[in-house]
């Protein structure tokens, strides 16, 4: 019942938002229907700990084993705080003749259906389901992408879609081609073809041959979904021209649904393959995504830019952790998709607050935002800190595990590559938002920092203060499992 509720509140909440007309009323449901998705999320996930395995619902329609518990959490987590945080920005935008309520309603309308897909990629068995899941997610979202009807929005919206949709049809491709390497393999179980639970237990048998060219595909495509170089060019345009709760779903949840197909068919690739094709594959995109990453971030200018940048870092870090395989790369990718999706919101949120109040996204035009958003600018500080990896935050512990399983894997010269493109990026990050924050703030400007926004930025500050130092017992058995299914052992 629980997983069948956690897709219908959400979309029910945005076609209720589409089809009434009281922005106090969009606001309500919305966080209504967030905050019960974030109770279903945690009594889902609850349930299967208490499982020790994967829990089903609709005759196996949907299926939740502890990699697909984990990706609804942090789903679940990023939309209620977006929620809430969207509140206070709208409000401010609405105020400015920024939007009016049209778009205030599509924002509304499509958010919760945005997010209604989202949640339906991991719990979707069937592979097909799943690609449907994520391509809808990508319509939902364009639309949100161009909500200011701005040209250069509109022209973000257009890049979006298209190289989005090349990358969907490969996968879309690269799915087929998986069902293709199960004819002759399944016998009895031929209606399940392409649910991963039965392909799962046969991968040894796939062919190799149509396997190997599923995985390209495969990894071609949801990898541009991730924004793995060189498929990476929509996300600066997208993330700086969509309105920043937007932003943050796609760079903080988003970006987990891609990466959680990528691991689905490596766990097939693998089986059928062993790891040296697809290990060498993954390690290739990841630290291609940060080698290129790293030079645009030192010489950025746009800081809402400067996100998607680190958010293409990012996705390189998991896919490398991946590549790199073993018991610690399988958990040091989890535990990176775990900490990443928790820090990079309030990253977002401080860079809204900034946007909003200065009306300008360029670095240079900007000093001393501490002394004149306290808040806002102590947090950039801190989350800046945080999400490039500095001790003792949690991101730092994730990173040293991918390199240590670098490492073990006598990668030598990829860990070295590896290493230098972080600190490359720490660099670079403490080089912008440093002069951001610090130095002689401008004269003559009122400060405003609305409760809506501190709250959600508090809400979002705490574990990320708190996981440096400790992980609850319960989510990190959640993150064990999950690396035990990344690695293949579950």
């Amino acid at each position: 019942m629980e997983l069948a509720l956690l897709v219908v509140i959400p979309f029910a909440a945005g076609v209720v938002c589409l089809a009434t007309n009281s922005r106090p009323w969009w606001e309500r449901i919305n966080f209504a229907a967030f905050v019960l998705v974030a109770v279903l999320a945690l009594k889902i996930a609850a349930n299967v700990l208490a499982a020790h395995g994967a829990i089903s619902a609709i005759n196996g329609f949907l299926r939740v084993d502890a990699l697909s518990a984990l990706v609804l959490l942090l789903t679940a987590f990023v939309s209620l705080v977006c929620a809430i945080y969207a509140i206070g920005y709208f409000r401010r935008d609405r105020a400015d003749n920024r939007v009016n309520e049209r778009q205030l309603r599509l924002y509304y309308g499509l958010t919760p259906i945005f997010v209604c897909a989202m949640l339906l990629a991991p719990m979707a068995d069937n592979l097909g389901v799943m690609w449907v899941a994520i391509e809808s997610s990508t319509l939902a979202s364009v639309l949100l992408v161009t909500l200011y009807n701005q040209k250069t929005s509109f022209e973000a919206g257009w890049k979006y879609i298209i190289i989005g949709s090349i990358g969907i049809a490969l996968a879309l491709f690269g799915t087929v081609f998986v069902y293709y390497s199960a004819v002759g393999v399944l016998g009895s179980e031929t209606r399940g073809g392409m649910n991963w639970s039965i392909l799962v237990q046969v991968a040894d048998k796939l062919n190799p041959q149509a396997m190997r060219l599923a995985f390209i595909l495969v990894l071609l495509g949801y990898g541009t979904k991730a924004g793995l170089a060189p498929m990476h060019t929509w996300k600066p345009d997208a993330y700086s021209e969509a309105p920043v709760p937007s932003a943050a779903l796609l760079g903080a949840a988003f970006i987990n649904c891609a990466f959680y197909a990528i691991v689905r068919f490596d766990v097939l690739a693998e089986k059928a393959l062993g790891h040296n094709f697809p290990g060498k594959m993954l390690i290739g995109f990841g630290i291609a995504s940060i080698l290129v990453a790293a030079p645009f971030i030192l010489v950025q200018r746009n800081f809402r830019r400067l996100l998607a940048y680190s958010s293409i870092d990012h996705a390189g870090i998991m896919v490398a952790g991946l590549g790199f395989g073993g018991p610690l790369g399988a958990l040091g990718a989890t535990l990176h998709m775990l900490f990443h999706a928790v820090t990079k919101p309030l990253m977002f949120f401080c860079a809204g607050n900034v946007q909003q109040q200065f009306s300008t996204p360029y670095l240079w035009k900007l000093r001393g935002i501490i002394h004149t958003l306290p808040w806002t600018g102590g947090l950039f500080l801190m989350a800046t800190l945080a999400v490039t990896g500095t001790p003792p935050f949690s991101i730092f512990q994730s990173e040293f595990k991918i390199l240590s399983a670098a490492l073990v894997a006598d990668h030598g010269w990829m860990a070295f590559l590896f290493l230098a493109g972080v600190v490359t990026i720490f660099a670079g990050f403490l080089m912008h938002i440093s002069k951001l924050t610090l130095g002689s703030p401008q004269t003559g400007i009122r400060a405003t920092e609305c409760r809506w926004r501190l709250s959600a930025m508090a809400l979002v500050a705490a574990p990320v203060a708190l996981f440096g130092f400790w992980l609850p017992n319960s989510l990190y058995e959640l993150v064990r499992q999950s690396a035990q299914i990344v690695g293949g052992s579950l």
